[in-house]
């Protein structure tokens, strides 16, 4: 039995506030929901002089991984900087280090999923990287439990905000494509580089993610076609409809 929970933050951008916020305003409620406290013991992020979109205590940051990897009060590591290096090091150093991974990182779990799930499984550490995917409609935790039984056929839908948001623009408005993504950018859509995003990489490793879960068989990145949206322009949506 454990009096808390310690957590460890890597990553404090967009999604790394929102987790941060959350685990600090609503503390109440998720100890009520898992039991025990959760408590928030580390924040590392390079930028320590950033505006945030809420306060956070200075005592809570710092822009050293070690201050979360080799801490022994963290039970649970969340990994929220994205991109493959050196996020999939320190996933790795996290499990060899004994502790809980969660993440959101797509590019690390399609590239090298099996791997850190091997790893987890040898030092008994969980996994979590629900939000790799659907970020909140869950499809991992199906594909894992509650679908085991169903042969799967096909796995299809629209899994990337930044394209749909740009070709739902250019469909409706007739706007060209970099008109579309300024939008998206200035909303909040689209990455500053969203190279990821609009030439489809972004969504071959959600793809990868899927499809190994749904066919119990390791897709990797490389094998998943993917075109992007860059060469559209407001004409092909003319062409289209006719």
């Amino acid at each position: 039995m454990k009096n808390s929970i310690g957590i460890g933050l890597i990553g404090m951008g967009v999604i790394g506030t929102g987790v941060a916020k959350v685990l600090l305003e609503k503390k109440d409620h998720l100890a009520a929901q898992v039991g025990c406290p959760l408590v928030l013991h580390k924040i590392v992020d390079k930028d320590l002089t950033r505006k945030r979109a809420f306060d956070v205590s200075p005592a809570l940051l710092s822009p050293d991984v070690a201050d979360v990897l080799n801490n022994p009060e963290v039970d649970i590591v969340i990994e929220l900087i994205g991109g493959e290096i050196p996020a999939f090091d320190f996933i790795k150093q996290a499990i060899k280090n004994h502790k809980s991974v969660v993440t959101a990182n797509k590019e690390v779990i399609a590239k090298h999923g099996p791997e850190i799930l091997a790893l987890a499984m040898q030092y008994n550490r969980g996994v979590r990287y629900e939000a790799s995917v659907g970020g909140g409609i869950p499809i991992i935790g199906p594909l894992l439990q509650n679908l085991t039984a169903n042969y799967i056929h096909t796995v299809q839908g629209i899994i990337n905000g930044t394209t749909n948001y740009i070709l739902t623009r250019m469909a409706a408005e007739g706007l060209e494509f970099a008109t579309a993504l300024k939008q998206a950018q200035k909303l909040g859509y689209a990455e500053a580089d969203p190279t990821n995003d609009i030439e489809g990489y972004d969504a071959a490793y959600k793809l990868a993610i899927m499809a190994t879960l749904a066919f119990h068989s390791i897709v990797r990145p490389e094998n998943v076609y993917h075109e992007g949206i860059s060469r559209l322009d407001w004409r092909d949506f003319r062409y289209a409809k006719e």
